[in-house]
């Protein structure tokens, strides 16, 4: 069969040619087992390993200023990240789980001040407002949530300021509070 001259070939020659590249590149991805497809967007479809959340925790512990407590994982979520961050000369620890949902939440333990925290988890240029309290565990949780979304509740137990943050739904957000209150500062240098 002779070719086309080049005047002749146009886009949909082009597209005619990509499609069967974009077929095979599919059935190879998906044979080899390296993409999915998270149709139900609950923790289960990630599947990365899992963050060592105790480990975090009792390394925090050791080395904060302050108590650090430890909740159990929530069933059916997945522990997803940690780290430690500076917030005005006060050392933040975070947390964070993968909800059976799907959405995210983050526990926040520091002894840094309340306005300073508000002003770290609201990320600083965001305006945060208080939208309220809480009773949760025992404790007296005071509410906030930002333009883009997030939301925060803050206790103060004296020597130290817990947060819960998510842009889920609140009973998962309650859930983490509830357990953290719950729980006995880690022994250690706090």
């Amino acid at each position: 069969m002779a070719q086309k001259p080049r005047h002749l070939v146009n886009g949909k020659d082009m597209i005619w040619s990509i499609i069967p590249l974009l077929a095979i590149c599919a059935l190879v991805a998906i044979a080899s087992g390296n993409c999915s497809v998270g149709l139900t967007g609950s923790a289960s479809d990630d599947r990365r390993s899992p963050f060592d959340v105790q480990g975090a925790l009792l390394s925090d512990s050791q080395t904060l200023p302050f108590p650090i407590r430890q909740p159990p994982d929530p069933a059916g979520w997945k522990p997803s990240s940690g780290s430690r961050e500076n917030v005005s000369g006060h050392v933040v620890s975070n947390v964070g789980w993968i909800t059976n949902s799907g959405s995210y939440v983050q526990l926040t333990q520091t002894d840094a001040s309340e306005d300073e925290l508000v002003d770290h988890l609201a990320g600083g240029s965001t305006v945060a407002s208080g939208t309220g309290t809480r009773e949760i565990g025992g404790q007296h949780w005071v509410t906030y949530s930002t333009h883009d979304g997030n939301k925060f509740w803050i206790t103060d137990l004296g020597s130290v300021r817990i947060a819960v943050m998510s842009t889920g739904s609140d009973s998962g957000m309650a859930t983490m509070a509830e357990s953290v209150i719950g729980q006995q500062p880690l022994p250690g240098r706090g």
